[in-house]
């Protein structure tokens, strides 16, 4: 379908809408009552997901968690497919297709939680129209938004009329590497799809959705100096030391780069003395040396958040103007590791959430407005900018305190955003210029 179908999407299937809005079509009525039907449905598979433990590293709940969900897509009639993670040591992905006339879709979800067989937040545990427990928002109850979508969808007859792929990466919490292996998979379908919903929690409020993320990526400082009695600190043959090079090229940091809107540098970790032994898989260290003796030895590490590849690219290269420059008798290297790119705001992710909050406010649950991309995190969606020019994301349901033992979910959200990825699917597949 791409490219020219990818322009009639732009300028057909995401032409705004008369002012007003529209009403319900019966199928869009009948994709709803399927929805409203199937609600106890949709909150007991999230229950058998969230008791499930299937943290990053724990292979074998990840896995499963994976069967679960493929189950579902099997009786859809997806072809569905388990890509095994040992080359980048995770479990691996759960890939679904099902394919139909109409745009090419390609919706996201993850397996994984952050909580693993260690944390004591391990059950789903529901008191009236909330429930809390491990992932239950962040992502399991997305999944599930997935699921009950699609179902209403073929209840409907509807679904015979796009193409879908589905990709539920079993290690979106804690990334394998080399990353280039364990996103293979979601690029190899970003390739081939022409719009991208995800079904993150975005900011945890259902009546916003994100349309940009920043990119996340990381940085190491080395910093050398010579060793000496700290009374011979800042003679000729001493010099500054590493410890006072460091903290010049941090400060240097913050002077030409602080200002940049959307643009984050944050060292998270700095050592510094006459020996520093720093363990990148551990995200820390250990440091010796004495209040009378010139640090021989720097390390400072951090990321760097970005919302476009070219601030990226900007940032890095005003980085490693500064560590050129040194104070005397120092010297100093810094190296970056590439991780999740950004998702730049586009005119396509702009008019695709037009038309998402005009679903909304069809269905009578009112306005979505964009996400701040400071309040949006990385996430996989991300992996698609660059292949494909029309993607959403935070279109789960709402909840709150993700990554933490109070994680919880407003569970009538799950019948909500059901119903809006639904028949925005539904519309997509309908509307002028799409095939």
């Amino acid at each position: 379908m791409k490219p020219i179908a990818v322009a009639l999407l732009l300028s057909a299937t995401l032409t705004p809408l008369p002012l007003g809005g529209q009403s319900l079509s019966e199928v869009e009525r009948r994709i709803t009552s399927e929805v409203d039907a199937s609600a106890a449905e949709a909150i007991d598979l999230l229950e058998r997901a969230v008791n499930i433990n299937s943290g990053s590293m724990n292979f074998d709940g990840v896995r499963e968690v994976g069967v679960l969900f493929r189950q579902e897509f099997d009786a859809l009639g997806f072809e569905t497919q388990w890509i095994d993670g040992t080359s980048w040591d995770r479990a691996g992905h759960l890939i679904a297709r099902r394919d139909g006339s109409g745009p090419r879709l390609l919706l996201i979800g993850h397996l994984d939680t952050v909580f693993e067989p260690s944390s004591p937040f391990q059950s789903f545990d529901r008191e009236g129209d909330r429930a809390q427990g491990p992932g239950v928002v962040d992502m399991k109850g997305g999944d599930v938004v997935i699921v009950h979508a699609l179902k209403a969808l073929a209840a409907s007859g509807e679904l015979d009329d796009i193409s879908i792929t589905i990709v539920m990466t079993g290690d979106e919490e804690r990334s394998g590497r080399p990353l280039d292996l364990a996103r293979a998979a979601l690029i190899e379908a970003a390739e081939e799809a022409d719009i991208v919903l995800a079904f993150e929690n975005g900011d945890s409020n259902p009546m916003t959705a994100v349309v940009a993320r920043r990119g996340s990526s990381g940085w190491r400082l080395d910093v050398t100096g010579a060793p000496a009695h700290s009374s011979q600190l800042f003679q000729e043959e001493v010099g500054a030391g590493a410890a006072y090079e460091a903290s010049r090229i941090l400060s240097e940091f913050y002077d030409r780069l602080a200002g940049e809107p959307l643009l984050t540098f944050n060292p998270g970790v700095m050592l510094a003395g006459t020996d520093v032994d720093y363990d990148p898989s551990a995200a820390g260290g250990s440091a010796f040396g004495k209040s009378n003796v010139v640090a021989q030895t720097a390390v400072v590490t951090g990321d760097l958040r970005t919302i476009t590849l070219e601030q990226l690219e900007r940032a890095r290269a005003t980085m490693r103007f500064v560590v050129l420059e040194s104070l005397p008798r120092t010297s100093a290297t810094i190296t970056f590791d590439d991780g999740y790119p950004p998702l730049a705001p586009s005119d396509g992710n702009l008019r695709l959430l037009a038309m998402f909050s005009q679903v909304s406010e069809d269905l009578g649950y009112g306005e979505v407005t964009a996400v701040d991309p400071r309040n949006a995190g990385a996430a996989d969606v991300s992996f698609t900018a660059g292949f494909v020019e029309i993607a959403i994301d935070g279109l789960g349901p709402g909840g709150g305190n993700d990554h933490t033992v109070d994680e919880w979910i407003d569970l009538p959200t799950l019948a909500m955003q059901s119903k809006r990825a639904a028949v925005l699917m539904h519309r997509l597949a309908r509307r002028p210029g799409v095939e």
